[in-house]
């Protein structure tokens, strides 16, 4: 039984792999500090959101066996609106995710470092992080392998590496239940809390995952039988994933605020309570939760320029591997050197607070088309739980928008 259910694990999987990323790892880290278990509710209602929203890529994947961005480009007929739509699309998650890769990388860096210290070359006023070099080749390396299955299986270790290394971090700490159950159903808004709640649920709800999980669910499985599985992909390795965000909240929350800033600091924190072990599984963790994500991101790149420029070619091609090449190499590059592209990051979160709404509305509109998905279409509660989802998704969107300018 245990062999069949993960044999049929996989994309799901990618997309769990895509959302913890080390802004996620920080910002539960910072959660469970600034407000302990008072946030879990905030996860589980991004989880939750986050499986319904993934169900419907998965679902629209299969049985079109297209991806979001080929679909959006045969749908919207308004060659203007379109043109538009595309445009955002592409901004959002090739040039965001080009921007978001040098943390990708950085966050495996310091899960690297919290153990092996730091490794690089002085070159006068110039140093290069070699930490990042490595973790860049290695992405590299499973990225132009060019093989779904082998990134898949490679993918899937990785993620239950970081589930367990996390998890362990968790149990270590020693954690009350009842704070624990009280924390995840009963929804609190401790005083300066909004801002971290609207983080955890636009960390879990991403956009590109939209793109990856519809593009990837088609390489796995052909026909509209398949979808049982897929449906039991999706729900098992988001929830995981949601498990392991919630274990490094609960994880920080064992540690007194004053001492932590970030992940790495998490890691050192724990070591003289709970000695030397935790320290360790962390770092594993922190070091999977980037490599992870530092595949993910050019790949969902990738086959968003392929879906939105109506390119035929598989992964193996040349422009497609052209897309990730670029987004790895410019995380690699802003990594090593220590450049933080600021207003980059800044563009890329608002055109993604932007994205959100946009994205939830369109595919909350394919999925009622029958020309697209048939007998598969939306049923009346799913559309009623997907007009919530999108007024939740336009309130994220527009309180991003504003703390990036900061007007909120």
């Amino acid at each position: 039984m245990i062999k069949n259910l993960f044999r049929n694990i996989g994309p799901g999987t990618l997309v769990a792999a895509a959302f913890i990323g080390p802004g996620t790892v920080t910002l539960c880290t910072l959660a469970g500090v600034n407000f302990g278990m008072n946030l879990l509710w905030a996860m589980l209602l991004s989880i939750l959101i986050t499986i319904f929203l993934q169900e419907m890529a998965a679902r629209l994947g299969i049985i079109s066996q297209k991806g979001l961005s080929e679909v959006i480009r045969e749908e919207i007929k308004h060659p203007i609106i379109r043109q538009l739509i595309i445009m955002l699309i592409l901004a959002a998650i090739v040039v965001g995710n080009a921007s978001y890769e040098a943390g990708n990388i950085s966050g495996g860096i310091l899960g690297l470092e919290a153990v092996f210290g730091k490794i690089g070359f002085e070159f006068g006023a110039f140093s290069l992080n070699m930490m990042s070099v490595f973790i860049g080749v290695i992405a590299f390396i499973l990225l132009y392998i060019g093989n779904y299955k082998f990134l898949e299986k490679t993918l899937i270790t990785l993620v239950l590496l970081m589930s367990v290394s996390f998890l362990i971090t968790a149990i270590v700490t020693k954690p009350n239940i009842i704070s624990i159950i009280k924390g995840m159903f009963i929804p609190q808004f401790p005083d300066k809390s909004l801002l971290t709640i609207i983080g955890l649920i636009g960390t879990t709800v991403v956009p590109y995952n939209l793109f990856l999980h519809a593009a990837l669910v088609k390489e796995r499985w052909k026909t509209s039988k398949d979808l049982s599985f897929a449906k039991k992909d999706t729900i098992i390795s988001i929830f995981l994933g949601g498990l392991v965000s919630m274990a490094i909240i609960i994880s920080a929350a064992a540690i007194p605020s004053g001492q932590i800033n970030n992940a790495v600091d998490l890691a050192k924190g724990l070591e003289p309570l709970y000695g030397s072990f935790a320290k360790y599984f962390m770092s594993l963790g922190l070091f999977a939760a980037g490599i992870t994500s530092a595949i993910t991101a050019p790949l969902a790149a990738a086959y968003v320029a392929k879906g939105c420029l109506g390119w035929k070619d598989g992964l193996k091609s040349k422009k497609f591997r052209a897309v990730w090449i670029f987004i790895l190499l410019i995380g690699v590059i802003f990594s090593s050197i220590g450049i933080k592209p600021i207003e980059i990051i800044k563009f890329a979160q608002v055109a993604n607070g932007m994205l959100l709404p946009i994205i939830a509305g369109i595919l909350l509109w394919i999925m009622n088309k029958k020309s697209v998905l048939g007998n598969f279409k939306n049923t009346k509660i799913q559309n009623f739980i997907g007009i919530l989802i999108l007024g939740i998704s336009l309130f994220l969107g527009l309180k991003s928008i504003l703390k990036v300018f900061n007007i909120l």
